[in-house]
C-alpha cells in the first residue's frame, strides 16, 4: 500500500511572530496566544496538547490529553498514577509537551519535568468532575489489557448502584501532574516556510533566555 501525500501543500500567511511583539516571560506570552486561540473559531479544544514520556521500554510515546490548567509554575494535567503514562513518568520525569493550534497555525512545545501535584489540589479538581468522570476513573484499570468492553461497561453499571445518593473519593492512584517548564518554544506559520520560531530557556537565576531559531 502507498499513497503519496508530496502535493498536500499550504501557505501560512495569517500572523508573525517578532522579538519587538512577544513578552519577557514565556507563561504569560502562552497565556496571550491561549486566549487568542480561544476566541477564534475552528478549535473545539484549545486546552488539548500531546504528553511525550520515555516508556520503561525505552521508546517515547505520545498522547493527547487535556491541560486542565496553568500557572506561573507550570501545566497540570490529570490522570491514573498507575497507567503507562504514570508509570514512565515516575521513572522518568523528562516530558514534552505540545499544543497545535491550526486555526492560527501555531504550536508550542514546552520541555519540563513533571512531578505529582499536592492531594488536596487533586481532590478539589476529582470533585468538580461529573459523576460519571469520576466513577470511570474507578472502573478504569488505565493501560491494562481487559478482556471487553462489556466488563467495563457492567462494573460501571455496579458502581452507579453502590454511589447512587453517595459521594465518590478520589482514588489514591488518581490524580494530577505539574509540568514545570525549562524551556517553552513558540512556531508561528509564515510563508515559504520560513517560520517564526522564538525560544524561551530557563537560566540558572530563573529568568529566562530568548533566542530565534531557523525553521
Amino acid at each position: 500500500m502507498e499513497k503519496d501525500l508530496g502535493d498536500y501543500r499550504k501557505s501560512y500567511d495569517k500572523s508573525e511572530l517578532n522579538e519587538a511583539s512577544i513578552l519577557e516571560n514565556p507563561i504569560e506570552q502562552f497565556q496571550k496566544w491561549f486566549y487568542e486561540v480561544e476566541k477564534t473559531d475552528g478549535l473545539e479544544e484549545p486546552n488539548a496538547m500531546t504528553v511525550s514520556t520515555i516508556g520503561l521500554d525505552g521508546f517515547p510515546k505520545n498522547r493527547v490529553v487535556l491541560m486542565k490548567k496553568y500557572t506561573h509554575e507550570g501545566f497540570i494535567f490529570y490522570t491514573n498514577y498507575e497507567s503507562e503514562k504514570g508509570k514512565s513518568l515516575e521513572n522518568n520525569p523528562s516530558t514534552c509537551l505540545s499544543f497545535f493550534w491550526p486555526n492560527l497555525e501555531r504550536q508550542v512545545i514546552i520541555k519540563g519535568k513533571a512531578e505529582k501535584i499536592a492531594e488536596n489540589l487533586s481532590d478539589g479538581y476529582f470533585e468538580s468532575r461529573p459523576l460519571g468522570s469520576k466513577l470511570g476513573a474507578i472502573v478504569s484499570e488505565q493501560s491494562r489489557v481487559v478482556a471487553s468492553r462489556k466488563l467495563m461497561e457492567d462494573r460501571l453499571k455496579d458502581l452507579e448502584k453502590e454511589y447512587e445518593g453517595k459521594e465518590v473519593a478520589r482514588p489514591k492512584y488518581w490524580g494530577g501532574y505539574l509540568v514545570k517548564p525549562i524551556s517553552i518554544e513558540f512556531w508561528q506559520g509564515r510563508p515559504n516556510r520560513l517560520h517564526d520560531r522564538i525560544r524561551y530557556t530557563l537560566q540558572e537565576d530563573f529568568n529566562w533566555k530568548i533566542e530565534r531559531l531557523q525553521p
